[in-house]
């Protein structure tokens, strides 16, 4: 196990060179946004279909997209931790994002068991993608608020006298 150098904000200077360097450092800064479309077209087909009861299949496709989406991004999230932090999640900078990662998964992937298996009804199901959808929400904002503080933190020391 390497010993980790004091960090400046989020990253090392090593996990920061990591990260810089490795392809997939872009494809999750295009991943999240593709995410948050799919999430905000799926929210607005779902509400709809909760408002007026139409468009349900159209409603459930959305919700599938947006899981296949939020598992692509999960993967190669874990990809981009391990090359920038020498584990595939639960890095120490970003415990408590996966943690919560954990929890969203295991709302997209109820929601996937319970319409394959058809354990719930209709208004059901799209209540269950709803809370989801919630979680979603609240662990995006955990990343945004976590990589904002970091280039805070590392615009500060930059700017320090050395």
């Amino acid at each position: 196990m390497s010993q980790r150098t004091v960090p400046v904000g989020l990253y090392t200077a090593e996990e920061r060179a990591r990260r810089d360097a490795t392809i997939w450092t872009p494809v999750q800064g295009v991943l999240a946004p593709v995410q948050f479309v799919v999430f905000l077209v799926s929210l607005v087909l779902v509400l709809r279909y909760l408002a007026t009861g139409d468009g349900y299949v159209i409603a459930t496709w959305s919700i599938v997209i947006k899981t296949g989406v939020l598992y692509l991004i999960m993967v190669t999230g874990a990809i981009w931790e391990k090359v920038v932090f020498g584990q595939y999640l639960l890095a120490p900078a970003f415990f408590w994002e996966d943690v919560f990662s954990f929890l969203v998964i295991g709302l997209h992937t109820a929601y996937l068991w319970a319409l394959f298996t058809g354990a719930l009804a209709p208004v059901s199901l799209m209540i269950l993608a709803l809370a989801a959808y919630g979680a979603y929400l609240i662990n995006a904002v955990q990343f945004i608020l976590k990589l904002r503080a970091a280039r805070l933190q590392a615009a500060t020391y930059a700017q320090a006298p050395a």
